[in-house]
C-alpha cells in the first residue's frame, strides 16, 4: 500500500569544493536573506528556494495549482523571454560561487540558468547596476550545480538574480561568500561575535558529526532542537572529541557563551577550548597539531539545557582558530565567543 505525504529526502549533501567550505551561505534567510521579487511563482513561491533544510519530495502531495514542489517554480512561459528572481543576501559580502540546486525537478527544471549580482550600495531597481557573475549555464534534473564565481570577485554585493531560461523549477539556491569586515554588527557593549556564521566564521575539521553539523554551532540564535546543533554519537573507545573553527575575523576573546539547549541527557560532561593565531589557512599537519595549541579555556563541567557563560580565559590576545574540546562526547547548540577584533600576528605557540 503506497504510503500518502511521506517525504523522499536525497541520502546525502553534495561534496562542496573549497570555496564552499570556508565561506557560509549568503542566501540564508536565518541570517536576513529574503526573496525581493521575481517575474513569476505560480506553482511554489520563491521564497522556498533559501530554505536551510535540503530539499524534499511528497509524492503525494498537491496543492491548488498543482503538484507540490520543495523550490521555487514558475509556470509554463508561453509569451517568450524568461524567469528570474532577486534575492537580498544576508549580508553585503564578497561571492566565491553558487549551488543551484534542482533536485527532484526532472521534467520542469530549467534548461539553463545564470546569475547576476547588484554591488552594495547600487539600486537593484536598476537595470544598469548589476554584473554577470555566472553566465548562462546548462542544468540537468535532479542535481547540485556547484558553481564558481570568477568575474568580478572582488566586489562587495548586496543582492543577486537568479535567471532561468525560459522557465521552471529551482529546489534550492545556495550563495557561497565571504562578509564584508564593514557589515558586521557590534553588541552594545562593544564587542562582537568573533566566530559567528553570519560574521564569517566557518567550521574547519572535525572529528565526528553523526547527528548534527559543526557549523550550527555558529548560527544565530538559540538551536530549535537537538538537530540545530552539533551531536557525536556515544563513544566506546578512550579519548574525546573536538572541532577546529575558523574565526571571522581575528581578535582577543574576552567572554565565552556556550548553549547546550535541548541536549538534556547527552550533553558533554565537559568541555575546553584552545586557540592560536595563524598566518596562513590550516593545513591538514595543523589540524593533526591542533591539540597542541595554547589553552583558551580549561577544562570546565556543563549542565543540561542552559547557556554558560565564562570570562575566566588563558590571556592568549589575538587568535584566529580555536580548538573546541568535548569530554568525550554530545552534543552543543551554539558557540560564541565574544571579543575585539585586531590585527593578526605571527603563527606561533
Amino acid at each position: 500500500m503506497p504510503l500518502t505525504n511521506h517525504p523522499v529526502l536525497h541520502a546525502s549533501l553534495p561534496d562542496l569544493p573549497d570555496w564552499a567550505k570556508r565561506t557560509i551561505n549568503l542566501a540564508d534567510p536565518r541570517f536576513g536573506a529574503s526573496i525581493r521579487s521575481c517575474s513569476d511563482d505560480f506553482f511554489a513561491p520563491a521564497a522556498r528556494m533559501l530554505q536551510a533544510p535540503a530539499a524534499s519530495f511528497i509524492p503525494d502531495k498537491y496543492d491548488e495549482n498543482g503538484k507540490w514542489m520543495d523550490g521555487w517554480e514558475s509556470r509554463r512561459r508561453r509569451d517568450g523571454g524568461y524567469d528570474w528572481c532577486v534575492v537580498k543576501l544576508g549580508r553585503p559580502a564578497t561571492l566565491v560561487g553558487a549551488d543551484i540546486d534542482t533536485s527532484f525537478f526532472t521534467g520542469n527544471y530549467p534548461p539553463s540558468a545564470s546569475l547576476d549580482g547588484c554591488p552594495a550600495g547600487a539600486d537593484p531597481d536598476n537595470a544598469a547596476g548589476w554584473t554577470t557573475l555566472i553566465p548562462q549555464t546548462p542544468l540537468r534534473p535532479d542535481s547540485h550545480h556547484l558553481l564558481p564565481i570568477q568575474a568580478a570577485a572582488a566586489s562587495v554585493y548586496s543582492h543577486v538574480r537568479i535567471n532561468i531560461f525560459p522557465d521552471g523549477g529551482i529546489a534550492r539556491l545556495r550563495i557561497y561568500g565571504q562578509i564584508d569586515p564593514g557589515s558586521i554588527e557590534y553588541a552594545p557593549d562593544g564587542l562582537v561575535d568573533l566566530v559567528a556564521l553570519i560574521n564569517g566564521g566557518h567550521a574547519i575539521a572535525w572529528n565526528d558529526a553523526h547527528y548534527g553539523t559543526v557549523s550550527n554551532l555558529l548560527l544565530p540564535g538559540r538551536g530549535v532542537d537537538m538537530g540545530d546543533g552539533w551531536e557525536t554519537r556515544r563513544r566506546r573507545e578512550p579519548g574525546h572529541d573536538w572541532c577546529v573553527l575558523g574565526l571571522a575575523l581575528p581578535g582577543t576573546v574576552e567572554r565565552i557563551e556556550i548553549d547546550t539547549a535541548h541536549f538534556k541527557g547527552n550533553f558533554p560532561h565537559r568541555i575546553s577550548l584552545q586557540a592560536i593565531d595563524l598566518q596562513a589557512d590550516v593545513s591538514e599537519g595543523e589540524i593533526a597539531r591542533s591539540y597542541q595549541w595554547p589553552t583558551l579555556l580549561m577544562e570546565q563541567p556543563l549542565g543540561p539545557d542552559r547557556i554558560h557563560y565564562f570570562s575566566s580565559l588563558e590571556g592568549l590576545g589575538i587568535i584566529n582558530h580555536v580548538r573546541f574540546n568535548l569530554f568525550p562526547d554530545g552534543g552543543i547548540s551554539r558557540l560564541r565567543l565574544w571579543g575585539k577584533p585586531g590585527t593578526a600576528a605571527c603563527a606561533g605557540y
